[in-house]
């Protein structure tokens, strides 16, 4: 990397440490341990830059403390890190509430993003933090918005709104993450059409995860919206390319925060966590994605000029072992693909 080439800052997640465990899985990964990794990371004198954190017990509870913001400023400055972007945990199960659902599940919904507007304000005065967004999805299933979607979509775009108006008065933007198990969101065409549908570009927009959104091409959950064929030869490089394109070109006006991940265009799910994209290690045999030349199609316009729209890239890739993610050589091999993304598609402040 140029020494000049500064952004878009490399970033890993936490949730790899929480997202797929549990009681039918293993236990949580604590969140120290994530960023001693994460700070252990080294290739060629380059580092991680920060980190983004799930706002959820074990790691950071949605109702910590300005005490326990404090420390976990101090957590992350200690090892050298940033904070950037946060996931909002609005879903049922640890306080939140389906986005379509009651009257009463859409308060707590937006209470959720609320509460991590707080946390993310105070670690933005604190310091830490000077870039990112509160990340949020539907809560809610595909088969139950498949009831009614049209009703259900204007539903999750009005409590997305009233999000909106917290974020905004909070000064933070909201970017809805595409996958294919949150009803609404589940297809790169409901995905355009329920932020279209919201219509505030200037507070909301798309978080792109490579895993995630190739298998939009697929259909997954989407039959109407598939793109690659049934009988799809994943040797034929070129089709592969124009799904993506065409994937890209409809969600790129609205990316506001890229993950970079690899898939091997199945779903896989593990404890409580919905089946969805299954994520793969960089280096995995099975993977389809070509990851530096592919995060392109998400960091460059039409022309092949780099956007700029994100100030940083982060890592995901959840629901592998303990075992795997307890090796400091996994993340240096993560920490060394990220730096090929930010080689081909970098640019200098």
């Amino acid at each position: 990397m140029s020494k000049d080439q500064q952004y878009p800052k490399l970033h890993n997640a936490m949730w790899p440490g929480l997202v797929g465990k549990g009681d039918d899985s293993e236990p949580p990964i604590d969140l120290d341990t994530m960023l001693d990794l994460t700070a252990g990371a080294e290739v060629n004198g380059t580092k991680f830059d920060g980190v983004d954190l799930f706002l959820a017990d074990p790691h950071t509870s949605i109702d910590v403390s300005d005490d326990g913001i404090k420390e976990l400023a101090d957590k992350a400055s200690s090892r050298n890190l940033v904070i950037g972007s946060a996931v909002a945990p609005v879903w049922p199960p640890v306080g939140g509430g389906a986005a379509m659902g009651t009257r009463d599940e859409r308060n707590q919904f937006v209470e959720m993003v609320r509460k991590s507007c707080r946390i993310l304000g105070r670690l933005t005065e604190l310091g830490v933090r000077s870039y990112g967004v509160v990340r949020i999805d539907s809560a809610s299933g595909v088969e139950e918005w498949a009831k009614d979607p049209v009703a259900n979509t204007k539903i999750i775009a009005e409590t997305f709104r009233e999000a909106c108006k917290v974020a905004e008065d909070h000064g933070e933007r909201l970017a809805a993450e595409g996958e294919i198990c949150w009803g609404g969101m589940h297809s790169w065409k409901a995905m355009v059409e329920l932020l279209e549908m919201v219509d505030r570009p200037q507070t909301i927009g798309f978080q792109a995860d490579m895993a995630h959104t190739l298998l939009y091409a697929m259909g997954y959950n989407a039959p109407e919206a598939r793109i690659l064929p049934d009988d799809y030869d994943w040797s034929d490089g070129e089709q592969l390319d124009e799904a993506l394109r065409t994937i890209t070109c409809a969600l790129r006006p609205w990316t506001i925060d890229f993950h970079v991940a690899q898939n091997d265009g199945t779903v896989h799910g593990t404890g409580s966590h919905d089946k969805t994209g299954r994520h793969c290690m960089v280096s995995d045999p099975n993977g389809r994605l070509d990851i530096a030349r592919h995060a392109g199609y998400w960091l460059r316009d039409d022309d092949g000029k780099i956007t700029r729209a994100v100030k940083h890239i982060c890592w995901d890739g959840c629901m592998f072992p303990n075992e795997k993610l307890l090796q400091q050589e996994t993340w240096n091999e993560i920490l060394a693909a990220m730096i090929d993304v930010r080689d081909a598609h970098g640019w200098s402040n």
